[in-house]
């Protein structure tokens, strides 16, 4: 969260109902959304939705606002390698991210129109 917050907190000016990145939902629709329940896991499942919905999600309003945002890849790889066991090999973990939720193709990968986390207990 402090990441999101260190990105987001100087856009606080800004028009936060323009729409979130390619989303349907205003920047501050998204940021609400963030707070959502996400379905039976365990605690690494849900702390790794809660990595994902932060990063993707921080990632959307950043577009909205006119802001660039990379979170650190190893956060993004811990969240890839709990909750998308089918993502794709050797990619960058920040791109993965993104495409396993939509946001990015990958080269010869274009961005899956459904996606949805593997959160199963383990």
């Amino acid at each position: 969260m402090r990441l999101a917050l260190d990105l987001l907190a100087p856009a606080v000016d800004r028009d936060w109902d323009v729409p979130a990145g390619s989303l349907g939902w205003s920047c501050r629709e998204t940021l609400e959304h963030m707070g959502d329940s996400y379905g039976p896991s365990d605690p690494s499942g849900f702390a790794a939705m809660g990595v994902v919905e932060v990063l993707v999600h921080t990632h959307d309003v950043a577009a909205g606002l006119g802001l660039g945002w990379l979170p650190p890849a190893d956060l993004c790889a811990r969240a890839l390698g709990r909750l998308f066991p089918d993502a794709p090999p050797g990619a960058e973990p920040w791109p993965a991210l993104l495409w396993c939720t939509g946001r990015a193709d990958l080269p010869g990968r274009p961005a899956p129109t459904t996606w949805t986390w593997d959160g199963s207990l383990r």
